[in-house]
């Protein structure tokens, strides 16, 4: 019984020898080594402080076919009613032979910036990574009427008249006018020119140029 215990503390003891052997070594290359890899990282860091790595900015003819290819971006849309009169034959004898209506008319008015008008001159980039950019002038898109929610409200006819075939188309094309008049008076072409700018600002902004100067073109009158 006492020759197994002995063994078994002999094997112990050559367990507890050789592991604090390999652990002395171990630590003995990790020395060696650090000085070295500390070394590396410093000469690395250096080296990138003293010969960075230059920026590349998109030039100006890639911004250019870029932007264009945005094409037609539409950034307001307008929803309206109106209500219009049309009339024929009114006066003295209105009651006999006159026609008058009363259309209810509901449109969608669509603003926004053709972007596929940007000219070569439009766009400068510099070195530096400034861009500057001159954006269309904003533009209605699409005036038109919502079949589905404009009506008649009211007709009346004279006593000896069924009406005026084209009175209804009359005041349908009337209405057309009067609901692109009321987006542009409540600004729709500011709205869409603003939204366009923030747009092109923060597309740009994805290419990391350093500063974006965005200017408005002169609206058509």
């Amino acid at each position: 019984m006492s020759k197994n215990l002995g063994y078994v503390i002999l094997v112990g003891l050559l367990l507890i020898a050789a592991y604090t052997a390999w652990a002395i070594v171990n630590a003995m290359q990790e020395v060696t080594r650090g000085p070295s890899a500390f070394s590396s990282g410093v000469a690395t860091q250096a080296n990138q402080f003293f010969n960075p790595t230059p920026t590349i900015y998109p030039d100006r003819v890639t911004v250019i076919l870029q932007v264009r290819s945005l094409a037609r971006l539409e950034t307001a849309q307008y929803t309206v009613e109106k209500v219009v009169t049309a009339e024929t034959g009114q006066g003295t004898l209105g009651p006999l032979f006159g026609d008058r209506l009363l259309f209810v008319a509901h449109g969608n008015v669509i603003a926004g910036v053709d972007l596929s008008k940007l000219s070569d001159k439009d766009v400068s980039v510099s070195p530096e990574g400034k861009v500057t950019v001159i954006l269309p002038a904003a533009q209605v898109f699409i005036s038109e009427l919502d079949n589905d929610k404009s009506y008649v409200y009211d007709r009346q006819t004279g006593v000896f008249t069924h009406g005026d075939v084209n009175l209804e188309t009359q005041a349908r094309q009337v209405a057309e006018v009067e609901i692109e008049k009321a987006a542009l008076e409540d600004g729709i072409l500011r709205m869409a020119q603003t939204n366009a700018q923030s747009f092109v600002e923060r597309w740009l902004e994805s290419l990391k140029f350093t500063e974006i100067e965005i200017i408005q073109a002169t609206p058509m009158p």
